[in-house]
């Protein structure tokens, strides 16, 4: 910050100095009565004045900033000056620069922000226009709070408590760092976990398209300051389970002369399906059109005809119910219908025919001599029948258990005995040949 010589008097400085700085100006005459160079001097420059100020910019009671006034002298035109105040805390430096160009008598304003807690050492550099340090002025040392917001990360999940793929799922990502920037100190954000490749310019992520698992996500930060913020996020993506349903009939063995309708029962009714995609399908083939949650089976030819239904969720998962319905022919049907449609008993009024007595004679003469020819063309011997093969010898220890010959052995869930070979093969067990079959 600049100010004009007009609206700064002299009396006015000679008033901070004196109020002020009466130490700082004392040292800086003994140098000069003690006969010792005055760098300042030999740069054609004079120091009228400096002063140092305790700030308390956040107003919490703790001095968190230092502003130094310096008031400078010359007879030269266009003086091109560079002040570095630069703070000195655990061999750490921040340096505040100031260019200014000034004639005659002028002043100059530089604040330094701490940005840490304990002793800053500061100290005050004059650098003239080529980069050469004129002179470095020790300041006092002061203790300071800071009042610039340290690097913070917080990593915040909105999400249902369990989540499950395709659920509303963001992680927010809240960072700040004051301290880093103000000095031109910023550090680097590293993010490791996610699925996908996390920029630092995405403050929000979303995790609702992200595979199935279990996630560990950390987010870490430094800055060139040294100071350091991290934060950890465990979460866990469930797969959803696959649309659970079943189907409701209304009209099943009635004639197709009645109504008939097969209709989708959610077995969850807080589940949305209507987004989901509904493929029905007759014997296998997919009828054509969106139908939507009910099917009218009223159109159906009389038979048994299998009707399935299969749901695909958002997440392209699948559940397919089928049910077999029955339609009998209706009682006012056309010759035509008749002919095609499956015989149908109308109690006493069903036609039958009658194939009479001959034909039972005669087909009873059939049967008795093709009995005869067969059983005179068996031969009268008492040689033993030979069995026929029936596989391989039943493997069964003495006490009736299967033979595993050593190989281990496992039950599934359904019961079956299994045994491995060495080789990775299997065998089952086969209960009623008692053999071993290889799978």
């Amino acid at each position: 910050m600049l100010i004009n010589n007009k609206s700064f008097s002299i009396f006015t400085i000679f008033l901070l100095t004196s109020s002020m700085l009466a130490l700082t100006q004392f040292s800086f005459n003994a140098l000069a009565e003690e006969g010792d160079e005055d760098p300042l001097a030999e740069a054609g420059l004079s120091l009228i004045a400096i002063r140092n100020d305790t700030l308390d910019t956040n107003q919490d009671g703790d001095n968190d900033a230092i502003r130094v006034v310096v008031v400078f002298d010359t007879e030269q035109e266009n003086t091109n000056l560079e002040l570095r105040l630069i703070g000195e805390y655990k061999d750490k430096e921040v340096t505040e620069i100031l260019q200014f160009t000034f004639s005659g008598q002028s002043n100059a304003s530089l604040v330094y922000d701490a940005w840490a807690s304990g002793e800053h050492d500061l100290r005050l550099q004059v650098v003239d226009q080529d980069g050469n340090i004129i002179t470095t002025i020790p300041l006092s040392t002061y203790v300071l709070k800071p009042a610039l917001q340290t690097p913070s990360i917080i990593l915040a999940l909105n999400a249902p408590q369990r989540i499950e793929t395709g659920d509303e799922c963001t992680i927010s990502r809240i960072f700040a760092d004051e301290t880093g920037p103000r000095y031109g100190a910023t550090g680097v954000r590293t993010f490791s976990g996610a699925p996908f490749t996390v920029l630092d310019s995405q403050n929000s992520l979303d995790c609702s398209h992200w595979p199935a698992g279990d996630y560990i996500l950390k987010e870490a930060y430094r800055n060139d300051l040294g100071q350091t913020s991290e934060d950890w996020l465990n979460i866990t993506i469930h797969n959803r389970p696959a649309p659970d349903f079943s189907l409701l009939v209304i009209g099943n063995g009635n004639s197709t002369d009645t109504e008939c309708k097969v209709m989708l029962k959610q077995a969850d009714e807080d589940i949305d399906f209507s987004p989901f995609q509904k493929i029905w399908r007759i014997q296998g083939s997919q009828v054509e059109g969106n139908i939507g949650d009910e099917f009218d089976c009223s159109t159906l030819p009389a038979g048994v005809h299998l009707i399935s239904l299969e749901v695909i969720n958002n997440e392209l998962i699948s559940a397919i119910d089928g049910i077999n319905i029955v339609r009998i022919p209706g009682v006012d049907l056309t010759e035509e219908q008749k002919s095609t449609a499956p015989s149908r008993s109308y109690g006493e009024d069903t036609e039958t025919e009658s194939v009479g007595w001959i034909s039972i004679g005669v087909l009873g003469l059939v049967v008795v001599v093709l009995s005869y020819l067969i059983l005179v063309r068996v031969k009268d011997d008492d040689e033993t029948l030979t069995m026929r093969d029936l596989g391989p010898t039943p493997m069964i220890l003495s006490d009736g258990s299967p033979d595993a010959e050593g190989l281990p052995t496992t039950t599934d869930d359904e019961g079956v005995l299994w045994r491995q070979h060495p080789d990775g093969n299997h065998d089952w067990w086969d209960n009623e040949l008692r053999i071993w079959v290889r799978w």
